[in-house]
């Protein structure tokens, strides 16, 4: 007799209900996309190829995909470091209170509630207010970095809160500086955690619709050039392109977390090195 309870099945149904909900129309999108060259936008499919995934490398009647795609994935790049570099400073900016911490704190959590096509439009009026040209590169940077810095400061918050100060001062009792305190001891420990981040900030920014919507000014990204593409192509080749970019997606994601077990070894191999040598 199965010693399970009933309530395991409903909760596993449910788990796999969701699970379906959740990746139901990736695996839409990727099946219809191996259609062959008379094939539509629904089902049934009308054979099966590689033709819609060839013709995204012709040129298109409209949009520009690849453009829009190297501007995505740079914008991507410039956030990423952006938020690492900054999240680090202030939790070590944060490690001690100071005079209006509390209410920056704050401020910097306020932007993860407030509408995101209202931070777009905001960020659009300013930079046209003070006669600086609306372009993806400045504006859309500056409204992605309110979506990706509040992340990155929270996890860094949460790790320093964790943080064992013993470290640090051993450290300083050897003889290092502020500088190698930070670069040799704190760094390579808090490494995982900045892989993480870097994480986030690439992926939440190469995917952000509504914050750069009305930043980005004349050059899509290339999540707008997807939408824009809804209206005019009538073809599976949309579907190709959905294919093809959460295929990239998951690749970067597949390469942090290559390089996060990589870093783990690394320290282990150090570890063991270390051991080695005391003895």
């Amino acid at each position: 007799m199965d010693p399970r309870p009933r309530s395991f099945y409903i909760l596993a149904a449910v788990f796999v209900l969701f699970l379906i909900f959740l990746y139901g129309p990736t695996l839409t999108i990727a099946i219809l996309s191996f259609q062959g060259p008379q094939g539509g936008l629904t089902f049934p499919m009308r054979g099966v190829s590689l033709h819609w995934f060839s013709d995204l490398f012709e040129e298109q009647a409209v949009g520009d995909i690849w453009g829009s795609f190297r501007r995505s994935f740079a914008l991507g790049l410039l956030v990423m470091v952006t938020t690492v570099v900054v999240s680090v400073m202030g939790g070590l900016a944060f490690r001690k209170r100071f005079a209006g911490s509390t209410v920056l704190f704050y401020l910097i959590v306020t932007s993860l509630v407030i509408p995101s096509i209202l931070i777009s439009l905001g960020v659009g009026l300013i930079f046209s207010q003070v006669g600086l040209k609306v372009h993806w590169a400045t504006s859309g940077f500056g409204a992605q970095l309110t979506w990706t810095l509040p992340f990155g400061l929270l996890i860094m918050f949460a790790v320093f809160n964790r943080f064992d100060r013993a470290y640090e001062e051993a450290a300083r009792d050897l003889g290092a500086s502020p500088w190698q305190t930070v670069r040799h001891v704190v760094l390579p420990i808090i490494a995982p955690s900045l892989i993480g981040v870097a994480l986030f900030g690439f992926t939440l920014s190469y995917d952000e619709f509504a914050r750069t919507l009305l930043t980005a000014g004349s050059y899509n990204t290339l999540p707008l050039e997807i939408f824009g593409m809804t209206t005019n192509v009538t073809t599976p080749v949309i579907f190709a392109l959905g294919t093809l970019t959460t295929v990239f997606s998951f690749a970067v994601i597949g390469v942090f977390f290559l390089v996060l077990w990589l870093s783990g070894r690394r320290r282990a191999r150090q570890g063991t090195d270390a051991g080695k040598g005391m003895v």
